[in-house]
């Protein structure tokens, strides 16, 4: 960069190294800056943002880490999340800034309870593995298998009306936690979620043993601690509601 050039001509040299207007790379900060995730294996917009993204990822990371964020990329997983400064990331050392409460996602006791009981079938998933265990690394469970795990292992039920429970579920599909077949529906207990590898970016190990002890807590403090503690990128609430996720899960 010469003394003279602009963060701006600098960006722009380096997206013309891969062919991309300045308006793509837009296009893609934007997404993970409203989301906090973009993952291939979703709809065929989402795939070509992830397959951009991969072609100025030093460019990406360089962007964001001026402002202090952290974009992590898990190329088993194929997809980008992005931290805000001071999230702690499972796997990751601390980055040592202070936390900046407005970038935070603003979730629901039900939302964090409902994230730990995925992070407990997923990990039970991967012990287990067979049918369970996809090719993609999800683990297949049921709707009813997620309510059980609540009662017994959080001692915490669903919300008790069939809208709070699909707006829960709405809210898990938007954090790209879980994924659900275009046919799906609560009343069938044959209906398959598949849980995504994407829920161990969000729930440590440490996280998960700290919600699951009986002793000092209540419960209803750890879930409330776990909310406190819980760093998802960015409030996605705002996020498209018909934002589908297709594909049918085998």
């Amino acid at each position: 960069m010469t003394p003279s050039s602009t963060l701006t001509e600098t960006l722009n040299e380096q997206l013309a190294l891969h062919a991309l207007p300045l308006e793509r790379f837009r296009e893609i900060a934007n997404r993970l800056f409203a989301a906090g995730i973009v993952i291939r294996e979703e709809d065929g917009v989402e795939q070509r943002l992830y397959d951009d993204a991969r072609r100025i990822e030093a460019t990406l990371q360089d962007y964001f880490q001026l402002a202090g964020f952290r974009l992590e990329h898990n190329l088993k997983g194929e997809f980008f999340r992005l931290y805000a400064p001071g999230a702690e990331v499972p796997g990751m050392p601390e980055d040592g800034l202070d936390p900046v409460p407005g970038l935070r996602a603003r979730l629901s006791p039900d939302f964090v309870a409902a994230a730990l009981a995925l992070r407990f079938q997923y990990q039970q998933g991967l012990s287990e593995g067979g049918n369970r265990l996809t090719d993609s690394g999800e683990v297949l469970t049921r709707f009813e298998e997620l309510s059980a795990t609540l009662q017994t292992q959080l001692k915490r039920a669903l919300p008790p009306t069939s809208v709070e429970r699909q707006r829960l579920l709405n809210d898990l599909k938007r954090h790209r936690l879980i994924r659900l077949a275009a046919n799906f529906s609560m009343d069938d207990e044959d209906a398959l979620l598949a849980i995504r590898p994407t829920i161990l970016g969000i729930i440590s190990d440490d996280m998960l043993e700290a919600a699951l002890e009986s002793e000092p807590l209540s419960v209803a403090e750890r879930v409330e601690g776990e909310q406190a503690g819980l760093q998802v990128m960015l409030d996605a609430a705002d996020a498209a509601e018909d934002e589908s996720i297709e594909g049918n899960l085998e």
